[in-house]
């Protein structure tokens, strides 16, 4: 059966000619090896036939965009004075971009026109941000736009009153319903008229010239009859204008020049016109106005997303609120000692026998712009610390400090990470300012963003603490700011 089946296909296909051909012939000039060979071909060629490539089906799945930003304002909470929006990354879906640079054509796309940002306070919204204008300052691009509050649900209609009327949906008697409007329960008052009812032809009455009613219409005007009317604008009756007489028209204040100089009703389109106004897009809708780092500068995040995300407050609830106390505490003392603020020794007994008080030990040094935020960073985690204080003294005197720390599980304070600086060396190494903890990645995870903050520049930087440490993750292209252009 092979057998015949291919030469059948064979004769089908390459003999095409009148003659037959006989299967000597056939045989003598096709061995099993060339038969089995074309029978692969044309398998091969039906297969293909069949599936012609492969078709890669699209996912639905593609990723989001999330910007993260930190807005900086001066004035009161919602109502800046002055304000901005620096851009810090936007997460791709796979890794985190620098938003300065993330596809700048030249602004980047985090700071695209009309671009909404959502501020938030330890995870919570507190306002909306509208950019409406972008540009360049110390070294960076920054957005300038609007703080708009957080929109409130409409209240709910309160529902209608039920009337217990003593209807009953199972019964099959007629009820009269009274009209809903009408006042009044006596059985006296008249019963409302039934609806009107759309198809039925209504008999309207019309109202005489002389003012009274009547079915008849009034007799239609004869045009050849001369008329007289009278104008009520004045009491004197005046004569009707001439049709040939020429009028003189005042032109409107508003009508354009069109007189070029040989016809006066001629315009010329090309003629240039000066028009009174603001034309539109010559000017951004909002422009700069918070320029360089004063001291009274206030920082939020911002987040922008195209999906809804439920709100992840980072608070931290101790069960016993001297646990806080005792964590502060032993944080400010390891501040201490980095920022070499010896705690002075007490002063020697009096060797007077009449002394019987004992002496008073010296006050800790202070730490000045002290700061201390408690964060739980994933649902159901432990309490992270952090700490962040200076030295007093002159600027390039001056020594900073901050510390990511957990508690053990003794009780003490396990430092995760520390970081300490002093003012000649801020290039170098610069402070690190706490800004707010935010879920960057979109995992319900939340980690910690600070401003790195030097002499001449200033980055900002996510840490991520994980597994009893704090690794950096993230850190943004320096911008250079106190410096005149061109050095």
């Amino acid at each position: 059966m092979v057998d015949k089946e291919l030469a059948r296909l064979f004769r089908l296909h390459y003999f095409r000619e009148a003659r037959p051909v006989s299967s000597r012939a056939f045989k003598a000039a096709f061995t099993w090896p060339t038969l089995l060979a074309l029978a692969s071909g044309l398998t091969a060629a039906a297969v293909f036939a069949q599936y012609p490539g492969h078709i890669e089906k699209k996912t639905t799945d593609t990723p989001t965009l999330r910007a993260i930003g930190v807005l900086e304002w001066t004035g009161d909470e919602g109502k800046p004075r002055k304000s901005r929006l620096v851009p810090i990354t936007v997460y791709d879906g796979q890794a985190l971009q620098d938003g300065n640079i993330y596809l700048a054509r030249p602004q980047p796309l985090a700071l695209g026109y009309e671009t909404e940002y959502v501020l938030q306070k330890n995870g919570q919204p507190i306002g909306l941000y509208d950019i409406r204008n972008a540009g360049q300052e110390e070294g960076m691009w920054v957005g300038f736009g609007s703080w708009k509050p957080m929109p409130s649900a409409k209240p709910s209609a309160p529902p209608r009153p039920v009337v217990d009327d003593g209807f009953d949906a199972n019964d099959d008697k007629p009820v009269l319903h009274r009209r809903h409007g009408d006042s009044g329960s006596s059985s006296d008052s008249q019963p409302s008229a039934p609806p009107a009812d759309p198809d039925r032809p209504t008999l309207h009455k019309q109202t005489e010239p002389n003012g009274t009613s009547g079915t008849s219409s009034p007799p239609a005007a004869d045009p050849d009859h001369p008329t007289q009317s009278k104008d009520t604008s004045n009491s004197s009756d005046k004569p009707a204008p001439d049709s040939d007489r020429p009028v003189l028209h005042k032109p409107a204040e508003d009508s354009a020049d069109t007189n070029d100089g040989e016809h006066a009703d001629a315009a010329d389109p090309n003629r240039p016109r000066l028009i009174r106004g603001k034309p539109a897009g010559s000017s951004p809708d909002v422009l700069p106005s918070l320029m360089g780092l004063p001291t009274e500068m206030e920082q939020v995040v911002a987040v922008s997303d195209a999906k809804s995300h439920p709100e992840h407050t980072w608070e931290y609830s101790w069960a016993n609120p001297a646990d806080e106390d005792k964590m502060k505490a032993g944080m400010e003392e390891i501040a201490r000692k980095a920022l070499d603020l010896k705690v002075p020794s007490p002063p020697p007994p009096s060797r007077r026998p009449s002394a019987k008080s004992p002496a008073k030990a010296s006050p800790a040094p202070p730490l000045v712009d002290e700061k201390f935020r408690v964060f739980e960073l994933t649902y159901g985690g432990g309490a992270t610390m952090v700490l962040s204080a200076r030295t007093d003294g002159p600027p390039k005197d001056q020594k900073f400090v901050t510390l990511i720390a957990q508690p053990d599980l003794y009780g003490n304070v396990l430092v995760l990470f520390k970081n300490v600086t002093d003012g000649a060396h801020l290039d170098d190494h610069p402070r690190m300012r706490l800004i707010d903890a935010v879920d960057a990645l979109a995992d319900n995870r939340g980690e910690l963003l600070f401003e790195l903050r030097g002499a001449t520049q200033r980055q900002f930087a996510l840490y991520r603490v994980l597994r009893g440490s704090a690794e950096k993750i993230f850190i943004t292209s320096g911008g250079e700011f106190g410096v005149a252009p061109g050095q």
